[in-house]
């Protein structure tokens, strides 16, 4: 079947899957070597567009699978939120938001230091400024009232790397643009082999960092520009901490923001040093080559035709689905659903558009995914339509597992 990297809401031709190197084309294999948690839910950034993109990146590597656990919304109960973070080999953060309870903080911590590892992702730096242990982790942060109190600015100089207490507040951004990031450690094995220097797509580029910065190596910077009312710095851009025995990978790039055109996520540089970074603090070392297609000193490389895929696309590529195809597809669905799931009359109008590919002519596999989905997320209005396909040997299981977790009502 004919899938392209970061299928969600990334590519919409296969001209651009052609163009890909390796490390960005790969489809995700069922016994990947590691796991990964992708923990979203609240965020100043558009976290249901950024969750999925991340697991398609990590999965695409076919050195993870990834789970994303979702946060309850800002204001909520958040007591219940006990990820078990010791079925993973890394936990990358999407998340910048509520506290999390103290016994999810300690068990994080312990994580960590136990030799955990960690990719801490553009505003996840922004969260938890009260968190002494946290900002242990991130090394620098910024914004959530952080100032000297939390440490110093780190900047490049021209005699390498400046610490500054002086007061002031940490974390700011000028306009967003596209920049060129330079490697200022080419021995690390998540910048071995990449160009010196390579331009990436539009992003913010955070500035005004600051923190603890210990046990930090900062393997990037970026010139702040002071024409994109910037602060005139080469400012860190990808950094790694050591926390215990556990390894960090900070990256500031790839920011979120609609749901059409995102290019700090399209860009390769950013692909690429996310899916290395995830391997390195899972593993401690990087396997993965770098691509012929990633940017250059002068040059962009990214995804041109980039949008969400529609319901009825996604569902048009279902339709075919066959045990052992990639499940990519499958993916698809789910994320959109859980993307666009309000419980009232946005999820009716998917709900309407999965009871009748129920009846019609896609695949059995197919439907049965379906059959799942609306166990988790259908009405009585799917009843009469699940009922049907008891009437099919083939569907009768799901069909009948899906309206009794709809109804309440188990048969023995």
């Amino acid at each position: 079947m004919k899938k392209f990297f970061l299928s969600f809401i990334i590519l919409a031709g296969i001209f651009s899957f052609i163009l890909l190197a390796p490390s960005c084309t790969k489809s995700p294999v069922s016994n990947a070597p590691n796991r990964a948690l992708i923990i979203t839910g609240q965020n100043n950034h558009n976290w249901k567009v950024s969750s999925p993109v991340l697991k398609q990146i990590l999965e695409n590597s076919e050195l993870f699978s990834a789970d994303i656990a979702q946060t309850p919304e800002a204001g909520k109960d958040m007591s219940k939120f006990k990820p078990d973070f010791s079925k993973y080999q890394v936990v990358v953060l999407d998340y910048n938001g509520d506290s999390w309870p103290a016994e999810t903080k300690t068990a994080f911590e312990a994580y960590v230091s136990g030799g955990g590892g960690v990719v801490v992702y553009h505003a996840a730096d922004n969260s938890f400024s009260d968190w002494k242990e946290y900002n242990k982790m991130i090394g620098l942060g910024g914004w959530g009232d952080r100032n000297e109190k939390d440490g110093p600015y780190v900047t490049w100089k021209t005699d390498g790397f400046v610490r500054d207490s002086s007061p002031g507040a940490g974390g700011t951004h000028g306009k967003q643009h596209a920049f060129r990031v330079t490697v200022r450690n080419a021995e690390h094995p998540i910048t071995k082999g990449l160009p010196a220097a390579w331009i990436h797509s539009q992003d913010e580029l955070y500035s005004k960092l600051r923190g603890p910065a210990e046990n930090m190596t900062i393997l990037a910077t970026a010139y702040a520009d002071t024409a994109q009312k910037g602060t005139g710095n080469h400012e860190p851009i990808l950094m790694t901490i050591n926390y215990g025995k556990g390894r960090i990978f900070h990256t500031v790039l790839g920011h979120a923001g609609d749901e059409t055109a995102n290019p700090a996520m399209q860009c390769i540089g950013f692909i690429v040093t996310l899916q290395r970074g995830a391997e390195w603090a899972a593993t401690g070392v990087v396997t993965q080559a770098v691509p012929e297609v990633f940017p250059t000193i002068v040059t962009e490389s990214k995804w041109t035709l980039y949008r969400p895929f529609t319901l009825p696309e996604i569902l048009s590529n279902l339709k075919d689905y066959k045990s052992g195809d990639t499940r990519y597809n499958l993916q698809d669905l789910t994320n959109y659903i859980r993307a666009n799931y309000d419980g009232g009359e946005k999820f009716a109008k998917i709900e309407k558009s999965l009871l009748e590919f129920l009846g019609g002519t896609g695949s059995v596999e197919a439907k049965n995914y379906i059959c799942k989905e609306l166990s988790v997320y259908g009405t009585e209005k799917a009843v009469p339509e699940l009922k049907k396909l008891l009437n099919n040997e083939e569907t009768a299981e799901m069909g009948r597992y899906a309206i009794e977790r709809i109804t309440g009502q188990y048969t023995n």
